[in-house]
């Protein structure tokens, strides 16, 4: 279907890829997996399988059920969230255009023959073979840049410095069991403040600043697994608004589009 767009995917990423193509026009449905998990769930249209519903920036989300509804929504100038693990949406409605944006750093099953245009996001994707194109998501000088051949630079596995804080503002669990938030997303935490527990074992903050993401309540974790994000900036603002990586992704994400919609004329 010409102008489609179906993203595999629906985190805080996808979602900044989700908000700039509704805007420039495209009707969007977005899949996810029954139990996202998903951190910065203030911006991610994922948090609509919990919710039912969900704003960012003005553009709203909406659960359905099934393709039709989906392609409803979409062209009544909403994205469309549909529970669809494995993206049988694709095949239902034929999209013009396919995103993959799960991040899972690998190929969980995208294929350059899914669609007239493939996108994938980050590492796990080799341009040309398993997309069309593949867009830049390490912070840093080429983020945003669109890949024509080859890949995406390599997942390091550390994450992006913010005020000369790396992992230190990432929230884990410290144990297996289900997880439960003390606080919510937005609010100020302090180095050593209880943030959530998981079972009977406290979560605590390693610096001080305010709670830019959190899972949601009564996921079951394991040890070590990302729950939270502290931004040290304490800008509760950023907690609600798209990040700059999103919108430079975003950015890339519609070049491609545009770049590749040109050669099919």
């Amino acid at each position: 279907m010409r102008h489609l767009v179906v993203i595999k995917g629906a985190g805080d990423l996808a979602s900044g890829v989700a908000h700039r193509l509704q805007q420039a026009g495209f009707p969007v449905i977005m899949t996810e997996i029954a139990r996202p998990t998903v951190i910065r769930r203030a911006v991610a249209f994922a948090e609509a399988v919990y919710s039912g519903a969900v704003t960012v920036e003005g553009v709203t989300a909406r659960l359905v059920t099934g393709p039709e509804e989906a392609l409803t929504k979409a062209t009544q100038g909403e994205i469309a969230v549909l529970v669809d693990p494995r993206a049988g949406v694709i095949a239902a409605l034929r999209p013009e255009i396919v995103v993959d944006a799960i991040m899972a750093k690998t190929n969980l099953g995208t294929s350059i023959e899914q669609a007239p245009i493939v996108i994938a996001l980050g590492p796990g994707f080799t341009a040309g073979r398993d997309a069309h194109a593949v867009v830049e998501t390490r912070r840093g000088h080429y983020l945003g840049r669109v890949i024509w051949q080859g890949e995406a630079l390599p997942n390091t596995g550390i994450p992006g410095e913010v005020m000369g804080y790396t992992e230190e503002r990432v929230l884990r669990a410290p144990a297996d069991g289900i997880f439960k938030g003390c606080k919510a997303i937005g609010d100020p935490v302090t180095a050593g403040e209880t943030v959530a527990m998981v079972g009977d074992v406290p979560l605590r903050a390693r610096i001080s600043g305010v709670l830019r993401g959190i899972l949601h309540d009564g996921l079951e974790v394991t040890r070590g697994m990302k729950v939270g994000d502290i931004d040290p900036r304490g800008e509760r603002d950023y907690c609600f608004t798209i990040s700059d990586k999103a919108r430079a992704i975003a950015g890339g994400v519609l070049e491609a589009i545009l770049h590749l919609r040109e050669k099919l004329r």
